[in-house]
């Protein structure tokens, strides 16, 4: 495998570079083997592809800062196992969104439309039998799954280029995460179904504990984890690691679900509000749901799971979660992990530069705007 040559100044920017180049590749190498089944099937990478551009690489930036924490080699030239890793996790997180996008009847994605929306648009231009939107979901469910076949694929590729202790400690992580991201999302699904407890603590314990499972683990903690192994870190480094990807990927997750409110579509790439008609009970609306009163609570009631949300009504609930404090305590739980995670840098014990790369890391993901 061959990459493009590192950056003597940002190894960063170079494995993001390199990693877009080896997911492109490896999308349109799994397209080519399969042309012989017909043109038919050329509709999966075709909607796969557009859906590689854009994204910030978060993953394998994390990986890669795991990996050069703790000595692994900064020229990729020498270090092929951490660009298939990064490519492999890009790809899991794709394989993730498309199904989430579908459980969760998201329409757009990236300012493109979703995965499932694009197969259903093929099928009604095609004047295809049975329904738009069974085609769609079928389509997207198997899509989701291939795209998870060659994240493995990379994944697997990477970890064989490793000592046998590191490739065990790598592929204990990455089972863990795949499997916690599952299991994670069906704690999202039962949430958004479950009726609203009588005791506002059980609802907000379980907000937090879908952050913690079905994103900032396998956003954060499992990626940089994943790289510190790589590069043969111990138990106590892969702890010291852990300690300072939770509270990074736990501080991710609540920017985007501010974003997912009040975030600007023209920036995120999704409607505004998007989270509010897909019924998410976020820390931030949970929260505003303990604290409102009876008429706010009507509010956000009708507001949630509504796919007719209209404009004026999102306007409504943004007043509700600023006025009740909800938002203030959101953005300050942010700031308590984002504290949290640069105490652990400091910490962990790092030599620079890689303290300060992944300080510079954090904030990014943190206070992002998309």
């Amino acid at each position: 495998m061959s990459v493009s040559p590192a950056s003597p100044t940002d190894p960063l920017t170079s494995l993001r570079e390199a990693v877009s180049s080896r997911v492109r590749t490896t999308v349109e190498g799994l397209g080519e083997s399969f042309r012989d089944v017909g043109p038919e099937v050329t509709d999966l990478f075709d909607v796969a592809g557009t859906m590689l551009p854009g994204g910030k690489r978060l993953r394998a930036s994390f990986a890669a800062a795991g990996w050069l924490a703790l000595g692994g080699p900064d020229d990729l030239q020498r270090a092929p196992e951490i660009v298939l890793a990064g490519s492999g996790l890009e790809l899991f997180q794709l394989a993730a969104l498309v199904h989430d996008d579908l459980i969760d009847g998201s329409l757009t994605r990236r300012g493109l439309p979703a995965a499932h929306r694009q197969f259903t648009t093929l099928h009604d231009q095609r004047a295809m039998l049975d329904t738009g939107d069974h085609f769609g979901a079928a389509g997207a469910v198997l899509l989701g799954d291939l795209l998870l076949v060659a994240a493995v694929g990379e994944l697997q590729d990477a970890l064989e280029l490793l000592p046998a202790s590191a490739r065990a400690a790598g592929r204990r992580i990455v089972q863990r995460m795949m499997a916690e991201v599952t299991v994670g999302q069906y704690l999202d699904i039962y949430a958004q179904s479950a009726p609203w407890s009588a005791d506002a603590a059980l609802d907000l314990d379980r907000a937090r504990r879908v952050i913690r499972s079905k994103s900032a683990r396998y956003s954060v903690e499992h990626p940089l984890t994943l790289g510190a192994a790589m590069a043969g870190a111990d138990e106590p480094a892969l702890g010291a690691a852990s300690r300072i990807g939770l509270p990074i990927g736990e501080a991710f997750q609540l920017r985007d679900d501010v974003l997912g409110v009040f975030g600007d579509p023209d920036v995120t790439g999704k409607p505004a509000g998007d989270d509010l008609r897909e019924g998410k009970r976020t820390v931030l609306v949970t929260l505003a749901m303990t604290r409102a009163d009876a008429a706010g609570v009507d509010l956000l009631r009708s507001a949630l799971g509504n796919a007719d949300l209209d404009p004026d009504t999102v306007a409504r609930v943004r007043e509700l979660l600023t006025g009740t404090g909800a938002l203030a305590s959101v953005e300050e739980l942010i700031g308590e992990r984002t504290a949290a995670a640069l105490a652990a840098i400091d910490a962990a014990g790092y030599a620079q530069p890689a303290r300060d790369r992944l300080r510079t890391l954090a904030r990014a993901a943190i206070t992002r705007s998309f």
